[in-house]
């Protein structure tokens, strides 16, 4: 039987070769970029118990790193994360900065449409995969394709990087 090709083949190569949180999230950024398209990518873990937040992987290490844990902050959008488990999309600049403090660095970045996706594993939020790109790129339609082509593979990452762990 001859082995398919393309963004899923490879993603199935990878994350079956994966043996750090590292492999598995890059699986995960590379056909996240071949699928739905991404300049900035980036995985939030989510410890709720702790209240805490932490970058575990990004494509851009220089703008940010993965260094350190935030706050977790019980606003409109963790709600729609934890509780809606429904995808957060911000299609322009002005959206992005009532969401994210950080929207001077993001948009500096050439990035003003954000979708962010739940990892909910145990019935718990445990994780947002975070797609950026430039301004008007997202859509409602991009968000419902996110949502449909990767949240089996968000979840298979984030397993192999909790196996990591163990």
């Amino acid at each position: 039987m001859t082995k398919t090709s393309g963004p899923v083949a490879a993603f199935d190569d990878a994350i079956g070769r994966a043996r750090t949180a590292e492999d598995a999230y890059r699986a995960l950024y590379e056909l996240t970029r071949d699928t739905v398209g991404v300049k900035l990518f980036t995985v939030m873990t989510i410890d709720i118990e702790a209240g805490l937040a932490r970058r575990a992987y990004t494509n851009d290490p220089e703008a940010y790193p993965t260094s350190g844990t935030k706050p977790i902050r019980r606003d409109e959008w963790f709600g729609q994360m934890e509780e809606g488990r429904q995808p957060y999309l911000a299609t322009s600049i002005p959206a992005v900065k009532e969401q994210f403090p950080d929207h001077e660095l993001i948009a500096s970045l050439g990035c003003g449409s954000v979708i962010n996706l739940p990892v909910i594993l145990g019935d718990r939020l445990i994780a947002t995969i975070n797609l950026l790109d430039a301004e008007g790129i997202y859509s409602e339609e991009h968000a419902r394709r996110t949502e449909a082509e990767l949240s089996v593979p968000a979840k298979l990452a984030c397993l192999v990087a909790l196996q990591e762990k163990a």
